[in-house]
């Protein structure tokens, strides 16, 4: 496989999606929601924490089954602080999964399907360039900034969190820590990546864009369900599920990708556009 190829697939991608709003607005909108809207929600609503008796009865379940050193630490915080604690470390961190999961399918959504409405993938098909290199340059033009949009929007959350509780929690910064360095760097990319296989191969099936993906967005389910279960207070995301989590959609990229370019048929694809 030659990687300079999948490059330029790449770049040329890259040119067409950044000028379709369609695609850029979401990849906005949420992350900035998610990395700003929410924190400023948690820690300066003074009625989440001043609410007698109350604060912290939809998060009794959750503080129960937090690892004994985080409860170690829950001990002597006022409900406020234990408020803010939870949510901004445990309550939101499966939430940025969505980031990457949701920039990641919108720009593969748009990689084929997207192609076929604008009448430019036949001179894409035509080109010199094996499968696998295109497929890998599909790839890499969704997961680049994907990843991009997932980091800066965990910078961003990081530093409102730390600027808005550093007097709650008299000096003290909560985030990065370890987990969520796990979680930004080592699950999100995975996730992303799985995603971005199995749009690309929804999206060379599909007639249109929003077709491909309104399909795609089959593959927020799993990522819902880890939302719910650590709303719940089912599951946590601690080192020990993250690097779990972090082994199984890796081996589902592996397959993803192996499935797609096996999948991948030039003349299948041309043949429907005819």
């Amino acid at each position: 496989m030659r990687t300079h190829k999948a490059m330029l697939v790449f770049k040329k991608d890259w040119h067409e999606v950044r000028r379709n709003w369609q695609v850029i607005l979401p990849i906005v909108v949420v992350p900035f929601m998610f990395s700003i809207l929410l924190p400023v929600l948690i820690v300066l609503i003074p009625s989440l924490a001043a609410m007698p008796g109350s604060s912290l009865d939809g998060l009794e379940t959750m503080i129960q089954n937090l690892p004994n050193h985080v409860q170690d630490e829950l001990v002597g915080m006022t409900d406020q602080q234990v408020l803010v604690y939870i949510m901004s470390l445990y309550f939101f961190a499966p939430f940025f999964l969505i980031i990457p999961l949701m920039t990641s399918s919108v720009i593969a959504s748009d990689s084929f399907a997207g192609e076929k409405e604008r009448k430019t993938i036949e001179a894409l098909l035509a080109t010199p360039i094996s499968d696998s290199e295109l497929f890998l340059g599909k790839i890499l033009v969704s997961f680049i900034p994907s990843m991009i949009v997932t980091v800066v929007s965990f910078s961003i959350y990081s530093t409102i969190v730390d600027l808005l509780s550093f007097a709650i929690f008299n000096g003290r910064l909560l985030l990065p820590n370890a987990v969520w360095i796990m979680l930004i760097f080592g699950l999100a990319p995975t996730v992303a990546l799985a995603s971005i296989g199995l749009t690309v191969m929804v999206s060379a099936k599909v007639k249109g864009f929003r077709e491909a993906q309104q399909i795609s967005a089959i593959l927020l389910i799993p990522i819902l369900a880890l939302v719910f279960g650590q709303v719940t207070g089912a599951i946590i995301f601690g080192p020990v599920l993250v690097a779990a989590l972090i082994g199984l959609f890796a081996i589902i990229d592996l397959f993803a990708f192996r499935i797609g370019v096996k999948l991948f048929k030039r003349e299948e694809i041309l043949s429907k556009l005819v």
